[in-house]
């Protein structure tokens, strides 16, 4: 894709020098080729062309965050464990059945 870009542009500055060395123009018509063909052009597509580039790496920063939260609360969820009640809650059980199943009436 750069050496596109590069002969993309050398194209462009070739443009711009005869637009600036001409009888009938101007430099600032040069520099206006310049950056009407080739800078403006150029940038959209280089953005364009790195969106995935730009994903993967935004979802690998987001892995590595998420890997770095699980190991930084890891060593607490294993040392409750080993103690069940040291959290201050009371211990899980079987509930008594509070509310009778619904079903029709004989």
């Amino acid at each position: 894709m750069y050496l596109i870009v590069i002969g993309w542009m050398y194209v462009v500055l070739m443009m711009s020098v005869a637009e600036a060395t001409n009888t009938t123009g101007t430099v600032l018509g040069g520099i206006v080729t310049f950056f009407l063909y080739g800078i403006l052009p150029v940038g959209i597509v280089v953005y364009v062309m790195r969106a995935p580039q730009r994903r993967r790496a935004i979802k690998a920063r987001e892995a590595a965050e998420d890997a770095a939260r699980a190991t930084a609360t890891a060593p607490d969820a294993r040392a409750a464990s080993t103690q069940p009640d040291a959290g201050g809650e009371a211990p899980g059980a079987a509930e008594p059945g509070g509310v009778a199943p619904v079903r029709k009436e004989p």
